[in-house]
């Protein structure tokens, strides 16, 4: 990973949603949200233990980092399939770990060795974050940061992305077409309330950058790795 590469990945790959289904998805979701409420639970306990790992052994354990990437990734699934993007009708799996065929993927780079002390002013580093991504992102949106002891950063008002998705909707509705500049900008606005997510919830020391990468490729992210070369034919 090269300097300039933040260790967050997300991508997403359109997935033609039908007219209709975005009607009924609130109810299709019910067993997911139930699971990730829980799940969030989780990852907020699991970051308070990661903290304190943090600070004496400046290393973030692996299982329970692999752990919240799984359950961001579960929830970047259901977010896509739901109502912050509405860009597949392909349901989510109920699984925390990598889908490849998904059309919404979620990566972390393990960190080999954290900032010992800055945990302890994250929360506060993140402010001018918290104030952009909550106006992005309107209510219903929350942090969970092991600093606050789990309890979540909540962002209320207007929301741009739920202004997208509808207006998304509608022309679903009326049109069966999703307008490509609102896909752009819906996947934009998730990407970097992922990045703030990671950052608070201390798996990685890298800042979240200040900039709204639109689109389903995320420039940040390492390249694919390149398929081998056929052998010359002797």
């Amino acid at each position: 990973m090269s300097p300039a590469t933040y260790p967050l990945s997300v991508r997403a790959r359109f997935d033609q949603p039908g007219r209709w289904l975005w009607l009924v998805k609130w109810l299709l979701l019910i067993p997911h949200y139930i699971i990730l409420f829980f799940l969030w639970l989780a990852f907020a306990v699991v970051t308070v233990i990661a903290f304190f790992a943090i600070l004496f052994t400046t290393r973030y354990p692996r299982g329970l980092f692999d752990f919240n990437v799984g359950v961001l990734r579960w929830s970047w699934r259901v977010s896509y399939y739901g109502y912050t993007a509405l860009a597949t009708d392909r349901y989510p799996p109920f699984t925390l770990a990598d889908v490849p065929d998904y059309p919404a993927r979620l990566e972390v780079d393990y960190p080999q060795q954290l900032n010992r002390w800055l945990p302890l002013v994250k929360w506060l580093l993140a402010f001018p974050q918290y104030l952009l991504v909550g106006a992005l992102v309107g209510s219903g949106y929350a942090v969970s940061s092991g600093m606050e002891n789990g309890r979540g950063f909540a962002y209320s008002g207007p929301s741009l992305i739920g202004a997208s998705v509808l207006i998304a909707a509608v022309a679903l509705l009326f049109t069966a077409r999703y307008p490509a500049g609102l896909y752009d900008l819906v996947v934009g606005v998730n990407r970097w309330s992922y990045r703030l997510v990671v950052y608070v919830a201390l798996m990685t020391d890298r800042y979240p950058p200040f900039r709204l990468d639109q689109g389903g490729d995320d420039p940040e992210a390492p390249a694919e790795p390149a398929e081998p070369a056929e052998p010359a034919a002797v």
